[in-house]
């Protein structure tokens, strides 16, 4: 028995989008309501008047179209998809358009990702759609040597090409490439996994046609975040971060550097074993292993969440366990230490 049980331009404020608020750091706000009073004047709401919200901070962040164009103002999102829908709404055009972003810088630095998490001070590159390509590859070995991610709202794109690969022999694929189509199948809506799954199951020997779309090239040379202030710099020393979720409101959050750290040994582990890259799959498996206090515990939480639509084998939840453990423990950031050390 195994030890694992398997089982137009918007100038919205964010706090103005978002359900009932919890903490100072948690960017949702009751809607604006007026209270009724009685004779005496006093606020009544049919019970106990709550304790005075403090101020919800105004968070505006700048974007700029990767290829060029002026400077938008973006604002009132609090997950992937609403902030691509504002960049839409900014410079008007389809959301569906956009094809990732990057973070302070205009090229394809695959580094700088927008995944779960903006820093309050960044600058947002936006990565349009242009050329299509079509390559016909012959699967020659196991692996193609690609990792892919997604962009948390329908599109899979390239995020890695093994050096020496079946890939990295290929013409005109790239790093940053939107897959979006294998053999004419669309995989448009599905996420990096199911790609990476689609790609690993093609038979050794095949050839197979696959479309990718590239992103917009730059137009200008001078493109790039204005010298100022990139952010709404009022909100603090620019450490903070604004943690998107797919469920569930953001929220300002100081970033950990044992978070940090276990979250990319993980992303790493998925990268091996799967062939993807997901910043926020990384940071919800932390989160569900962060509290359980062994490997059995661990890997019910996984089959009891929706991590279990991932099929995690008993083999990869204990190697995922072990990154959480050391980086509780502390080993893996003195491993860190040492590797810059030397």
């Amino acid at each position: 028995m195994p030890i694992f049980g398997r089982k137009n331009k918007s100038k919205e404020n964010l706090a103005e989008n978002q359900g009932k608020a919890t903490t100072n750091n948690d960017l949702s706000s009751r809607p604006n309501e007026a209270p009724e009073t009685n004779g005496g004047g006093k606020v009544s709401r049919g019970g106990p008047e709550p304790p005075a919200q403090p101020a919800k901070p105004k968070l505006v962040f700048h974007c700029q179209q990767a290829h060029g164009s002026p400077t938008g103002i973006i604002s009132g999102f609090t997950n992937v998809k609403e902030l691509y829908q504002k960049i839409a709404d900014c410079y008007d055009l389809p959301v569906g358009e956009i094809l990732f972003c990057t973070l302070n810088t205009h090229k394809i630095d695959m580094s700088r990702l927008l995944g779960g998490q903006i820093g309050l001070e960044d600058f947002i590159f936006a990565h349009i759609k242009g050329q299509p390509k079509e390559v016909d590859v012959t699967k020659s070995e196991d692996a193609l040597g690609l990792t892919i991610t997604d962009n948390g709202a329908g599109y899979a794109f390239i995020k890695r090409i093994k050096e020496g690969s079946i890939m990295d022999k290929a013409p005109l694929v790239t790093v940053g490439d939107h897959i979006e189509k294998i053999d004419n199948k669309s995989v448009v809506g599905c996420r990096h996994f199911e790609v990476a799954k689609m790609l690993k199951e093609i038979p050794k020997g095949t050839t197979f046609t696959l479309r990718v779309v590239e992103p917009m090239k730059s137009g200008f040379s001078n493109i790039g975040a204005p010298g100022g202030k990139k952010g709404s710099g009022n909100l603090g020393s620019g450490k903070q971060t604004l943690r998107l979720r797919s469920k569930g409101p953001a929220t300002v959050e100081i970033p950990d550097d044992v978070v940090n750290v276990a979250t990319d040994k993980i992303n790493g582990l998925l990268e091996s074993f799967m062939g993807i890259n997901d910043t926020e799959l990384a940071q919800s498996i932390w989160e569900t292993g962060s509290t359980k206090e062994n490997p059995h515990d661990f890997a019910v939480a996984i089959d009891e969440s929706d991590l279990s639509d991932f099929g995690f084998t008993d083999d990869f939840i204990f190697d995922l366990w072990g990154a959480i453990s050391d980086a509780k423990q502390g080993r893996l950031k003195k491993a860190q230490e040492f590797e810059e050390q030397f």
